[in-house]
């Protein structure tokens, strides 16, 4: 085997997203957190949405509660608005990323600022360390205007999240799981390499148009996840006729027990018995 292929990330195996509703009857895709993968080490879950249906998300995320854990939205179309128990609200539009760190606890909802139109985007979860799991909630909020995007090739554009590509530095910090969190827009044939550590969890999920990695003859279609071998760098290359766009998700596995029960995320049983008593008796 050449060095060129022990460095370079393959696609180890590829999930389809399943048809699923959470919230208030909010229709999505579940990635991350379905049968098929339950979880990929720091990565809790994956939801996509998207859809020109009102019907489709109308009613919403109304108030429920997170701990042990972050949430990341990241809005692609349409408008949202989140409201906590701790008196932080605002709208996430069009391009705007909110990353927020449930720690020991909140209350909170997430619904459309829309009557109509489009709305499309993720949420990605993404656990805490143990002992960071009981820190104070807070917010990373950014708008699209601070977003920076990196041309790193001919035909390539990305979206700098977390992490850095060709120099560009997305403004998400994260020590723990130190995450890479990048949109790539591909042209027809366009080819992009992105340096990730080797021993990181890393996953690749096109939502538009078709994505090849490295030497793979059969690329990865929409609505597909690729989840990716260890490897220093990862090489894509655009594989359809039309645009193809695509999220690359990378980060620290954190390596510790994970107790999970809907919204609560911690390292034993105990620690969840703790939370569904702490939420029951008002302590978020």
């Amino acid at each position: 085997m050449s060095s060129a292929s022990v460095a370079s990330r393959a696609v180890r195996r590829v999930v389809q997203g399943m048809p699923t509703s959470d919230g208030a009857g909010v229709k999505l895709r579940r990635v991350i957190g379905q049968p098929q993968l339950p979880d990929l080490d720091p990565f809790l879950m994956l939801d996509e949405f998207g859809t020109d249906r009102a019907e489709d998300y109308i009613a919403g995320f109304p108030d429920h509660p997170h701990r042990g854990f972050e949430t990341v939205t990241y809005m692609l179309d349409g408008r949202m608005r989140h409201k906590d128990n701790h008196g932080n609200e605002g709208v996430l539009v069009p391009g705007s990323v909110q990353w927020m760190t449930a720690g020991r606890g909140l209350v909170h909802s997430e619904m459309p600022e829309q009557q109509e139109g489009r709305m499309r985007g993720f949420q990605l979860w993404l656990n805490l360390p143990a002992r960071d799991k009981m820190t104070t909630p807070k917010y990373q909020e950014f708008g699209p205007e601070r977003i920076p995007v990196a041309t790193p090739a001919a035909g390539v554009t990305v979206k700098v999240i977390a992490g850095s590509t060709a120099g560009i530095v997305g403004p998400i910090l994260q020590p723990a799981t130190d995450p890479t969190y990048l949109d790539i827009a591909l042209a027809p044939g366009a080819q992009f390499t992105q340096e990730l550590p080797p021993d990181y969890a890393a996953f690749l999920y096109v939502f538009e148009g078709e994505v090849s990695v490295g030497e793979e003859t059969s690329p990865v279609r929409t609505h597909q996840l690729a989840v990716l071998s260890e490897g220093v760098q990862i090489r894509l290359r655009g594989a359809s006729p039309a645009p193809a766009r695509a999220i690359l998700v990378a980060g620290r596995p954190l390596k510790e027990p994970v107790a999970k029960y809907g919204p609560f995320v911690m390292n034993t049983r105990e620690e969840l018995q703790q939370a569904f008593a702490d939420f029951q008796n008002g302590h978020f």
